[in-house]
């Protein structure tokens, strides 16, 4: 599983021209499925994202979490999170999980980070096509990859 992780002051997510979802100060995260990604993962990487101390606290430095500050958080699925670049000028997802498994393990995480912590949580929607806006502060973004399992 990856994540890029932004703060940000504001995000939001726009479908077919509508607004669909929008939060202030909290986390954009934008979230790839691999295929070999199960339950570990999705356990993993919640406790990343709602422990991982990215906001400042009184001295300036970043020792605050999403749970500490009580911020918004928006999660947008991603696949192209898993592209292949390497060869030629088309990218390949063959490492991103396929739909179907990627769609079931996406509502888990939601499901159980929804049940794990009391912030308000906004998201896009699986498999549509979004314009994703948002306001990064600091500026801060931060790739996640759970552990390897190998």
């Amino acid at each position: 599983m990856r994540a890029v992780i932004q703060r940000v002051s504001e995000a939001s997510v726009t479908i077919d021209g509508s607004l669909h979802s929008r939060i202030g100060p909290g986390l954009l995260v934008l979230l790839g499925i691999a295929p070999g990604d199960e339950d570990k993962e999705i356990s993993w990487m919640i406790h990343k994202v709602l422990n991982l101390r990215i906001f400042e606290d009184n001295e300036g430095k970043m020792n605050r979490s999403v749970l500490d500050t009580g911020k918004d958080l928006l999660f947008v699925s991603q696949f192209t999170l898993y592209a292949d670049t390497s060869r030629g000028n088309r990218p390949g997802f063959s490492s991103s999980a396929p739909f179907g498994k990627a769609e079931g393990l996406y509502c888990r995480f939601l499901e159980t980070i929804r049940s794990k912590c009391s912030l308000r949580i906004e998201t896009g929607r699986f498999g549509a096509e979004m314009q994703v806006g948002l306001v990064n502060d600091g500026p801060v973004t931060l790739v996640v990859d759970t552990p390897s399992t190998k």
